[in-house]
C-alpha cells in the first residue's frame, strides 16, 4: 500500500496519458449536468475486495439518498497515487474527493493543490476525531484531509509457541518492555525456529514510528521552522534491539530483513517464527491463508519511555482546491465517515477507524481476531515522526533505507549508522529549506 515517488515536473508525454486515461475513465466527474445534478468524482484507494465493496456500498447509498448530488466511484492505486496524483493536478483534472494517506500530502498541501478544510468540517465530524489525528494532516495553518483511518504495529504470535515456552503474555496494560522482548524472543528460539521475523525491506516508516516508544523522533523541528536531524538515545532503542537480536543472538531471522509483511506468512504458519511484527491489517490475510487448526494472538508492540506510543500515517480523504463543488465534497465526507459508516470501512480494510465513536462500537471490542487488543493501543498513536518533513522522500530513498538495511544486517555500526543519517540527511533537508 506504499508509494514509490518520482521527481517532478511530470513530463509531458506522462501528463498526456494521465488526461488520455481521465478522459476513459466513463466521465470526470466534475461540475454540474445539463439537468442541474451536481457530480463529484471520488478516487478511492481501497483494494481489498470487502473494502472496495464497503466503499462502493457506500457511493450507492448517498447517491439514492441525494439524487441533486451524484458521486463517481473511481478506483485508484497506492502504487502510483503520488505521481498520478501530481499529474491530475498539474492537468487540471484532480478527482474532487481524494482517497490518500497523510504522509503523502505533505507537497500537495503546500503545492496549493488541496482545499483547506477548517471551514467546511462540520463540528460533529471535527470533534469525533481526536487532535493527534488532525495534527497528521495539518500544514502550515491549513488542515488538507480528514484522517479516518489508521493501522498501529503489533506482534502477530503463534500461540502455542507462545504458550508452551511459559514466558508471561503482554498485554495493552502490560505490554514488554525492549530488553524484555529482546529476552523473550531469545527463549522462543529452538531448533529449527526463531523467536522473531522483522519484514524490513522498507525499513524506514517501522524504525521511524516504533521509535516513537523509546522517546525517538530523529526530526526536530527549530523555532525557526527548519526541521534537522538528531540521532539521540531513544531513536537507537529498537533499531539496536534488531540488530542484537539479528546478529548478537541470532533470535530473529536474518533472511526476513530483506521480505515484506505477507513474504514471512508461510514460514510463521510452518512453525520457523514464533512472531512476527505487522501492520494491524495484516490479521485479514492471517484469517484467509492460516491453514486448519493454527492457532494465533495479537500482542502489542514492546514499549519504552513513551509507552506504546507509535506513530501512524494515517488514510485520509481530501478535497481538490480547484473543485467547484467543496462544499458538497465535505458532505458526502461526512456521510462517508459517519461512525457507523467508519466502521463498515475500518472492519472492511482490517483496520481501526479514527473516529472515537467508531473506535467505541462493539464489533471493534471483540477479542476474536486481536480487534480488541488494536482498539486499546488507539489512544497511543501519534503523527509519525517525518509526517510534515520536506525532503523526507529523497533522505528516506537516498539515505535512510540503504544505512538501516545495512545496519540491521550488522554490516555497520551505530556510530556509522548516525552519522550516515544525521550527517547525510541534514544536507538533504538543508535544500529543500533554503
Amino acid at each position: 500500500m506504499r508509494r514509490r515517488r518520482l521527481p517532478a515536473p511530470v513530463t509531458a508525454a506522462v501528463a498526456a496519458l494521465a488526461l488520455l486515461l481521465a478522459g476513459c475513465s466513463g466521465g470526470d466527474g466534475r461540475g454540474t449536468d445539463a439537468d442541474g445534478v451536481i457530480r463529484l468524482s471520488f478516487q478511492s484507494l481501497a483494494w481489498q475486495k470487502e473494502s472496495v465493496d464497503a466503499n462502493k456500498r457506500l457511493v450507492r447509498e448517498w447517491n439514492a439518498a441525494h439524487p441533486d448530488i451524484q458521486v463517481d466511484y473511481v478506483q485508484g492505486s497506492w502504487d502510483n497515487v503520488h505521481d498520478q496524483l501530481l499529474t491530475s493536478f498539474e492537468g487540471g483534472e484532480a478527482p474532487d474527493i481524494i482517497h490518500d494517506a497523510s504522509d503523502d500530502l505533505a507537497d500537495f498541501a503546500y503545492g496549493g493543490y488541496l482545499a483547506d478544510l477548517r471551514t467546511l468540517l462540520p463540528d460533529r465530524l471535527a470533534e469525533d476525531i481526536p487532535q493527534q489525528s488532525w495534527a497528521t494532516t495539518t500544514f502550515g495553518d491549513g488542515v488538507y484531509g480528514v484522517p479516518f483511518l489508521q493501522e498501529p504495529k503489533v506482534l502477530i504470535a503463534n500461540k502455542k509457541i507462545l504458550e508452551s515456552s511459559g514466558v508471561r503474555i503482554p498485554t495493552p496494560d502490560k505490554p514488554w518492555s525492549w530488553p524484555e522482548f529482546r529476552q523473550i524472543t531469545g527463549k522462543l528460539t529452538k531448533k529449527g525456529t526463531y523467536g522473531v521475523a522483522w519484514p524490513l525491506k522498507e525499513p524506514v516508516s517501522v524504525t521511524l514510528n516504533l521509535g516513537l516508544s523509546s522517546g525517538g523522533q530523529l526530526f526536530h523541528r527549530g523555532a525557526d521552522g527548519k526541521v534537522t536531524i538528531r540521532f539521540d538515545e531513544g531513536d537507537r532503542v529498537m533499531p539496536g534491539t534488531v540488530q542484537d537480536q539479528v546478529v548478537s543472538d541470532r533470535s530473529a531471522a536474518r533472511p526476513s530483513l530483506g521480505m515484506g509483511g505477507s513474504d514471512t506468512l508461510p514460514g510463521f504458519f510452518g512453525g520457523k517464527y514464533a512472531m512476527v511484527p505487522l501492520g494491524f491489517s495484516y490479521r485479514q490475510q492471517v484469517v484467509e491463508q492460516a491453514p486448519e487448526g493454527f492457532e494465533w494472538t495479537v500482542l502489542p508492540a514492546p514499549a519504552g519511555s513513551g509507552g506504546l506510543a507509535q506513530g501512524v500515517s494515517p488514510q485520509t480523504l481530501s478535497v481538490a482546491e480547484d473543485s467547484p463543488h467543496k462544499k458538497e465534497a465535505v458532505r458526502f465526507i461526512d456521510f462517508l465517515l459517519r461512525p457507523a459508516n467508519m466502521v463498515r470501512l475500518a472492519k472492511g480494510d482490517w483496520m481501526l477507524p479514527t473516529g472515537t465513536e467508531a473506535l467505541a462500537d462493539p464489533a471493534l471490542q471483540a477479542t476474536e481476531n486481536g480487534w480488541a487488543t488494536g482498539t486499546a493501543l488507539a489512544r497511543a498513536l501519534r503523527p509519525a515522526p517525518a509526517q510534515s518533513v520536506r525532503g523526507y522522500p529523497e533522505w528516506k530513498d537516498k539515505v535512510a533505507t540503504p544505512a538501516l538495511q545495512e545496519y540491521y544486517s550488522g554490516a555497520i555500526d551505530t556510530e556509522e549508522l548516525k552519522k550516515r543519517l544525521v550527517e547525510d540527511g541534514n544536507r538533504v533537508l538543508a535544500r529543500y529549506q533554503r
